[in-house]
């Protein structure tokens, strides 16, 4: 039987980087994912899980020889024990971007037997102050907070640095009935909207407390939708990424073109201008505000019909032949499922955008069991200080 080794300090050595936020170690022949610390370096860690296995998780806790690419976080609770929101803080923002290449190209690697050096890109505006839509808590003292790591413990923050400046100021001013959640959101304006959160039969509810329509810019249109609803959290991420689906996209004149996953219909916007007003966009999105506010948005090109509900579901009704199918699933990834049904509706070009590198591995082999191969892929550093990547997948 395994010893447990919940609580133990350890003395290792730091390996490669891991996907998830840290870094790989062994000791005793058992595999250890250290947080807080980088490759190269030698730490001592203490155990904060263990279920018996052949890896337990572990807090570096003294750095006893730092890696060149350390720095001083610039939270203070980015640290063991505190809050569990950033992961990368204490390793300078370019290095963390090639901590983020190396699990992109280990997952494409290893899932998919791809082979690819990977860059990921900064967006303009810096890692800090970026964080547009912000989840609170409070604790026993009606504190305003954030979770620690794998934890529902609350720690209580007096601000947090990667949000936008001023988001959190109304939740941070006042105290809350301890346990109340609460969400934050910066739209494209400026202006912030805050509401309270409930959870009634497993589902989630809120209260709005103020603003709930929001104002958002992106592919040369003003977009306006529920403030908590789906949208890129990064100010920059959602016109940058529609630019790039534009440029590979390339649907042709009269069309036909898929948006799946589609939110609000950021990218079916993209494709109606390619396709023009003799061509199909079919765009499928399973959530109703999100259906909602993309047919009001998009009531101007009626070459969009945008559908409510599952995407496996609804393909069987998508026009075929297709030309460009764009999916933007969510961070489980599209499935084999749907792959194959897109598979069936024969397109030209897939553009596969993605949060989550392994889901993203996992289906390009889906994909290279229908013939299409990764062409071209670009990475994008949407969520600095933290562990997450978006990165795009062009397929032909």
């Amino acid at each position: 039987m395994t010893e447990n080794w919940l609580g133990r300090t350890l003395e290792l050595e730091i390996g490669p980087v891991a996907h998830g936020g840290h870094c790989v170690s062994r000791m005793d022949g058992r595999v250890v994912f250290v947080r807080h610390g980088l490759p190269g370096e030698r730490v001592r860690a203490q155990v904060t899980e263990d279920n018996g296995g052949g890896f337990c998780r572990a807090d570096a806790v003294e750095v006893l020889t730092a890696s060149g690419h350390r720095v001083t976080p610039p939270c203070p609770l980015a640290a063991p024990g505190g809050c569990g929101g950033c992961d990368w803080q204490h390793a300078e923002p370019g290095y963390q971007r090639e901590l983020k290449a190396a699990v992109v190209a280990e997952q494409l690697e290893r899932l998919a037997g791809i082979s690819r050096e990977v860059v990921v890109e900064p967006l303009e505006g810096g890692p800090l102050g970026w964080r547009s839509r912000v989840r609170l808590i409070a604790g026993r003292d009606g504190r305003a907070g954030l979770r620690a790591h794998h934890s529902h413990r609350v720690v209580p923050i007096d601000d947090c640095p990667i949000a936008v400046p001023g988001a959190l100021d109304t939740a941070l001013g006042k105290r809350w009935r301890p346990g109340t959640e609460l969400e934050a959101t910066s739209d494209g304006d400026g202006h912030v909207h805050l509401r309270e959160l409930s959870t009634v039969h497993g589902r989630t509810k809120g209260r709005q407390l103020s603003g709930g329509l929001a104002v958002q810019h992106a592919a040369d249109r003003e977009w306006r939708l529920d403030a908590h609803g789906f949208w890129q959290v990064h100010p920059l991420a959602a016109d940058t990424l529609a630019q790039l689906t534009a440029e590979w996209a390339d649907a042709p004149r009269d069309g036909i073109a898929w948006d799946l996953y589609a939110g609000v219909g950021l990218f079916a916007s993209v494709l109606a201008d390619q396709v023009g007003p003799g061509g199909q966009v079919f765009a499928v999105e399973s959530g109703r505000r999100a259906v909602a506010d993309g047919q009001r948005n998009l009531a101007d090109l009626p070459q969009v019909r945008l559908r409510g509900g599952r995407v496996e579901h609804l393909l069987t009704e998508a026009p075929k032949p297709v030309d460009v199918v764009v999916l933007d699933p969510p961070r489980k990834g599209a499935g084999r499922a749907v792959v194959d049904a897109i598979a069936e509706g024969e397109p030209d070009r897939i553009v596969y955008v993605a949060c989550d590198p392994a889901a993203l591995a996992r289906d390009l082999s889906y994909f290279a069991g229908h013939g299409y191969s990764l062409t071209d892929l670009r990475a994008f550093d949407a969520f600095p200080m933290t562990h997450h990547v978006e990165c795009v997948a062009l397929l032909q």
